[in-house]
């Protein structure tokens, strides 16, 4: 079924866990589809995984200079877009007397700074009536130990969505929020290279999850989807994906 047949997607952050997941589902559905990531190593990957259908290029989330690049790349390659899923975001677990001002500002710049540019920069190629998708977390409602520069700078995001939204709606472009919980994806590993501590942080917090267990990343993907395309009366809006943990 081609339900996104002649749609143009950028995912920044798609190379892995939900951006993947999200980019698959958007090719199946016929869409054209370009992601980024980092490391050369995923980057070969998802090319691997997604085939000729997408355009993989490497492009630092945080990097104004990157974003202005990809902006300029993705206006040659597509000219414009439908959806904007600016997903890239990383959490580096930090008690409060251990974190630096370099944690501080690599949190800020990954998860709020960069993502704002983003949608700056491609605002102007987006088709009217397209959307932009932020990826939140539950960390910006839960009090997380250990998160407070990240929980914080993904608060700001979620503000953003809201102050983007107003300011993108008289060219009808829907900007909202997915916020996942625990999802099984491989950042978890990137947190936590010990598989001993790994495994004791997911039997932690399965505990917390009213649903008992960790989402995927199809789940999210699905979210996603469903505010970028089918939402046509939604904006500014945070739609939580976390097995009830933030809500129950």
């Amino acid at each position: 079924m081609n339900r996104y047949q002649d749609k143009k997607v950028v995912i920044i952050g798609g190379t892995s866990g939900i951006g993947l997941a999200t980019a698959k589902m958007l090719i199946d559905g016929g869409a054209r589809v370009l992601v980024t990531g980092r490391s050369q190593e995923g980057l070969e990957s998802a090319q691997q995984e997604l085939g000729d259908g997408a355009i993989v290029v490497s492009s630092d989330a945080r990097s104004l200079t990157d974003i202005d690049a990809l902006a300029a790349q993705v206006k040659t390659e597509f000219d414009t877009i439908d959806l904007l899923f600016v997903n890239a975001g990383f959490s580096i677990p930090t008690p409060l007397g251990s974190v630096t001002e370099a944690i501080y500002d690599e949190m800020f710049n990954l998860n709020a700074k960069g993502p704002f540019f983003a949608v700056q920069k491609f605002a102007s190629l987006i088709n009217r009536g397209g959307s932009v998708v932020l990826t939140t977390s539950v960390a910006n409602v839960k009090g997380l130990p250990g998160q407070a520069t990240y929980g914080a700078a993904k608060a700001a995001l979620r503000s953003l969505a809201r102050t983007l939204a107003v300011e993108l709606l008289p060219r009808a472009i829907r900007v909202n929020a997915v916020t996942p919980g625990p999802i099984d994806t491989p950042i978890l590993n990137k947190v936590f290279p010990d598989k001993a501590v790994v495994a004791q942080v997911r039997e932690k917090t399965i505990g917390m999850i009213p649903m008992k267990r960790f989402g995927t990343s199809e789940e999210i993907a699905k979210a996603v989807l469903y505010l970028g395309f089918d939402a046509t009366f939604t904006t500014g809006m945070e739609l939580p994906v976390d097995g009830g943990w933030s809500q129950l």
